[in-house]
């Protein structure tokens, strides 16, 4: 399944968890990689990722609970 983060609405967004969030629940996605996506996320651009199968449910729950706004593509 792929989802497009569109944003961060945290007041204080958290880098590190977000990166580690991304990292953990993304396919193929090194840690300097999902460091760089949330740079750009936080920057205000989108960020498209593939997300693992195994973790979709649990991977869309911490995204919701690091307040980051997504869309599901497929």
């Amino acid at each position: 399944m792929y989802i497009n983060l569109l944003s961060c609405d945290a007041q204080r967004p958290d880098k590190r968890a977000i990166a580690k969030c991304i990292a953990e629940i993304s396919v193929n996605v090194s840690d300097s990689l999902a460091n760089e996506f949330t740079e750009i996320l936080l920057e205000g651009d989108v960020v498209d990722i593939e997300l693992n199968d195994k973790s979709k449910g649990s991977g869309l729950r911490a995204l919701r609970k690091l307040e980051i706004d997504y869309e599901i593509v497929e």
